[in-house]
């Protein structure tokens, strides 16, 4: 048996993306020549922006490729700090979700721990959500030292998802740039980005169905972050470097495929993560869910987030067992996969560490079915039994 339940972490590539990639890749040019070939890739460079553009509702402008979404997340961090700073040294204070990936988390670190910023935690309520009250105080505590505020539209690893509209408002209110990681939210949601009016925006391709290593950051045409890399002054002369031409290419066929099949793609992967849900409560009730979840929703929760809290059980120790017998899953983000640690999401969330470190992430995408819910809940018995055993053993040996 093979259970793929890790799609947060990295979906496989869509058949028709693979396909483009492949013919693209045949074809030589640097889309920053001006010969003959050179203009052929920069046409489809440019084709693919004004596509990717055109499916999530913002100007062409807007989009600047990256590698992926922990580059986009540092350009927008950094790059926006150093921007407002260098024009005002007194804004030099981040307003951040407490419940960040690690590539905004670390990014915010390295910019406290090297004193060029300071940073205000905005704290979510049980359910995982930053409100509006919580970010418009933390503003009004000191508008003039605001630099930027960061609040990621759908968590990676609860999947509840924030009111980036609403957040956003208030933002702009006090004429603060808003960045969020779109990273699960883009393609899984029903979004019309230009609408929110967020300034910058992160989005990757391997959530997807592109490839590894090619994503986005939307910069609204106000925004001008410093750059982290310098060079031929691509991308508006923020991300400088030679475009991956395929990787675009299939970026923007990804995005089409998700944004077109969204609205019938969600009720479906909602169907299989409630039963999923519901099938490990019934075996055991001492199973909940962490964060906002109702039958059927798919506006709160992104549909294919089953985030599960195993009462008296370790999640490394019953991802490992599951491992064993053909199911993979998380604990939660794949970056930090491997780290004993709770996660500082339930942490923010008012969880102990102790019922924090029995979570178990389970994730489905465009390849999941019904026999992939089936074979997680025939496995989930022994992999409970085992992984207690395992903690109680490991409890008298301390």
């Amino acid at each position: 048996m093979s259970v793929y339940l890790d799609h947060a972490a990295t979906t496989p590539v869509l058949p028709e993306v693979i396909d483009v990639v492949a013919r693209t890749m045949r074809d030589v040019g640097n889309a920053s020549s001006l010969h003959t070939a050179g203009r052929s890739a920069r046409r489809v460079v440019e084709e693919g922006r004004e596509s990717i553009a055109e499916d999530l509702g913002v100007r062409p402008s807007e989009v600047i490729f990256t590698s992926g979404g922990t580059e986009s997340d540092n350009m927008a961090i950094k790059g926006t700090l150093w921007r407002r700073s260098a024009g005002d040294p007194r804004r030099r204070r981040m307003l951040i979700s407490a419940i960040e990936h690690h590539a905004v988390l670390d990014a915010v670190d390295f910019l406290v721990t090297t004193g060029q910023a300071d940073v205000t935690w905005l704290m979510p309520d049980e359910a995982g959500v930053v409100t509006p009250d919580v970010l418009r105080s933390a503003v009004e505590a000191d508008p003039d030292s605001v630099a930027l505020v960061s609040v990621m539209w759908a968590n990676n690893e609860v999947g509840v998802v924030q009111p980036v509209c609403e957040l956003a408002a208030v933002a702009r209110e006090y004429g603060v740039p808003m960045h969020t990681d779109a990273v699960q939210a883009v393609g899984h949601l029903d979004l019309d980005l230009g609408s929110c009016r967020a300034d910058l925006i992160t989005a990757t391709g391997h959530k997807l169905g592109a490839p590894v290593g090619i994503g986005v950051l939307l910069a609204a045409r106000d925004q001008d972050p410093v750059p982290l890399t310098h060079g031929g002054g691509q991308e508006r002369q923020i991300r400088s470097g030679t475009l991956d031409v395929p990787g675009v290419a299939g970026l923007a066929r990804a995005v089409r495929i998700a944004v077109a099949r969204q609205r019938e793609e969600a009720p479906r992967l909602a169907s299989l993560r409630d039963e999923l849900i519901e099938g490990a409560r019934a075996i055991d009730p001492s199973i909940s869910v962490n964060g906002f979840w109702v039958p059927g929703e798919v506006h709160r929760r992104l549909p294919g987030n089953a985030h599960l809290r195993v009462p008296d059980c370790d999640g490394d120790s019953l991802l490992y067992v599951l491992d064993a017998a053909g199911v993979q899953c998380s604990t939660g983000s794949a970056c930090q996969a491997g780290v004993p640690q709770p996660s500082h999401v339930l942490l923010a969330m008012g969880m102990s560490e102790s019922e924090a470190r029995g979570a178990l992430r389970l994730t489905l995408g465009h390849t999941s079915s019904a026999a992939d819910v089936r074979g997680f809940l025939e496995a989930l018995p022994t992999g409970l039994e085992r992984s207690r055993r395992a903690r109680m053993a490991t409890a008298r040996a301390s």
